[in-house]
């Protein structure tokens, strides 16, 4: 049995766990830093980083009593590398270099989204070749995985990605942040009667493009304002949301097409859209049966360290180790 203690520090969640085999969480702590940048309207690197400093030593002790393990039960320490903000990613590498050097364990450097996708294998085992959707506040990419540890990334967006777009419409509307979960339950209350753009569907390629869709929105909204026109919430969530996954579902059908694949999987924050999970399933369905769709629970559809653990399994058994000079890559590339 192989145990690997995991550490996500990449944004605003400290999290430790520790896996068994890269399939089983003993434990999964996360200690979420929303409240302190909710008032900001977003991630405010500097305090996300103290917040992370003065977390960390607890949720790594909290993880191991939970998982009910020692240190010499622990084969390896995992780490988030990157992507992700460069101050916070430190202060979990700078605790993973120190737990691997005073317990002497290898050090197995995480890219955040091979993590993301990973998250799945904790529900059901992943089989190739498989295809997956990543869809989340810094990051929107079709990624097909031929075997277990190879990604190559056919389609990313050009701009903005998803997550992001949803939070700023948040803004734009004074929704608390982080807005996408609300305008998700607001879209279910509305009805899609403003048909905005949806920027690159009948594109060739598997590109995105939110930039164009979050500025029709606000500027929707100006133009209504200065006009002294009311608009309702409710058809502005649910037009935007329908936008937007219309855009995400049709992209990824088409590229199931083209890459014949066992498996789909959706990962990272956005995946736990109501939306998109039901017009994904809708649509394979009729249009693609014979492939398995797979969402992770909501539980690891955000940050959290148990991803992070789940994907360096493969690294393990592969021997992917990283020395004691091992640095932070805040623009880390899958692939």
């Amino acid at each position: 049995m192989t145990k690997i203690l995991a550490i996500e520090s990449s944004c605003d969640e400290t999290s430790a766990a520790v896996i068994e085999n890269g399939t089983q969480q003993l434990s999964n702590v996360v200690a979420s830093q929303i409240k302190s940048h909710m008032r900001f309207g977003g991630v405010v690197p500097e305090i996300a980083s103290r917040h992370h400093v003065e977390q960390i030593t607890q949720i790594v002790d909290t993880a191991m009593e939970e998982a009910d393990c020692t240190w010499d039960m622990i084969d390896a320490i995992a780490v988030t590398q990157g992507p992700g903000l460069v101050g916070a990613l430190l202060i979990g590498i700078t605790a993973a270099k120190t737990l691997a050097f005073a317990h002497h364990k290898p050090l197995i450097p995480v890219n955040h989204m091979a993590g993301h996708i990973y998250a799945n294998q904790l529900v059901q085992p992943m089989e190739f070749p498989l295809l997956s959707l990543v869809v989340s506040g810094g990051h929107t990419e079709l990624v097909y995985m031929p075997a277990d540890g190879e990604f190559e990334v056919i389609g990313e967006t050009r701009d903005d990605a998803v997550g992001e777009a949803y939070d700023k419409i948040g803004r734009v509307l004074d929704l608390p942040y982080p807005g996408g979960k609300k305008i998700d339950e607001m879209a279910q209350e509305g009805e899609d009667v403003y048909d905005y753009p949806r920027a690159m569907i009948t594109e060739e390629n598997y590109d995105f493009s939110f930039s164009g869709l979050k500025s029709a929105v606000i500027n929707h909204l100006h133009n209504a304002e200065q006009r002294g026109e009311q608009l309702e919430p409710q058809h502005i969530a649910a037009s935007f949301q329908a936008a937007a996954v219309d855009v995400l579902v049709e992209k990824t059908l088409r590229a199931l097409k083209e890459y014949p694949v066992k498996q789909l999987l959706v990962a990272g924050g956005v995946a736990a859209n109501s939306g998109l999970r039901h017009d994904l399933k809708q649509r394979m369905a009729t249009e693609a049966p014979d492939v398995a769709l797979y969402f992770p629970p909501l539980s690891l559809c955000g940050d959290n360290a148990a991803m992070i653990g789940a994907a360096a399994y493969h690294l393990y058994g592969q021997k992917v180790y990283a020395d004691l000079d091992l640095d932070a890559k805040p623009g880390l590339l899958l692939g």
